[in-house]
């Protein structure tokens, strides 16, 4: 049986990352240094023959997966489904201005990120009901074969943490940092994590 291999790929840094604010569904776009980071994984990632390329529908993810179509003359494939958390009041917000407006919600949100409803926004189980099909639907149409995702921090970790059985109390337990790879194999119903969170180095 041949093994379908995803290249699951978070978007590169973006303008404003150092304010480290909750940008959920905003559409900021890449900053110069999260460019570099996409160009350098396009590099270490060009000898692999991709079948497809997919993205979110949002200006990050769409730039993040035109730099490592490049190399392959592919054009991404746009899956609004892929996008991250709707964070509701929340986006746009720095922690300290969240703690602010809501001291309580924010506690509970970091006593139990896995099920927690942002304001106004999506809960995990509002992620997955239509992260997980989307997802679902890219692997089975590629099966046998290899393809990159390029998606958010908390839709990866909601496939990451499917595909290895954890529960929603582990979502962060995850590592996604900007533009790194993470590579699963599927073989018959089975996961295997081959590499988790990898980001490459810089020139």
């Amino acid at each position: 049986m041949t093994a379908t291999t995803i290249c699951l790929v978070r978007h590169g840094s973006v303008v404003g990352a150092e304010t480290r604010r909750f940008i959920g569904h905003l559409d900021v776009p890449l900053s110069p240094l999260g460019e570099a980071q996409l160009v350098a994984l396009a590099a270490r990632l060009r000898g692999i023959r991709f079948d497809a390329i997919y993205c979110s529908d949002l200006v990050r993810t769409r730039r993040s997966a035109e730099i490592l179509a490049s190399p392959h003359r592919l054009t991404p494939i746009v899956e609004p489904a892929l996008r991250e958390f709707a964070m509701g009041e929340w986006d746009g917000l720095t922690a300290d201005e969240i703690r602010a407006l809501d001291a309580a919600a924010f506690k509970a949100w970091m006593a139990d990120v896995g099920r927690f409803q942002f304001p106004g926004g999506e809960s995990l189980q509002d992620l997955e009901a239509r992260v997980l099909p989307a997802f679902d639907a890219i692997v089975d149409r590629h099966a046998g074969g290899t393809v990159a995702v390029v998606a958010h921090g908390g839709s990866n970790r909601a496939i990451l943490c499917r595909a290895l059985e954890l529960g929603p109390e582990r979502l962060l337990a995850l590592g996604q940092d900007y533009a790194a790879l993470s590579v699963l194999e599927r073989a018959g119903s089975h996961w295997t994590l081959r590499m988790l969170n990898h980001c490459e180095p810089l020139p």
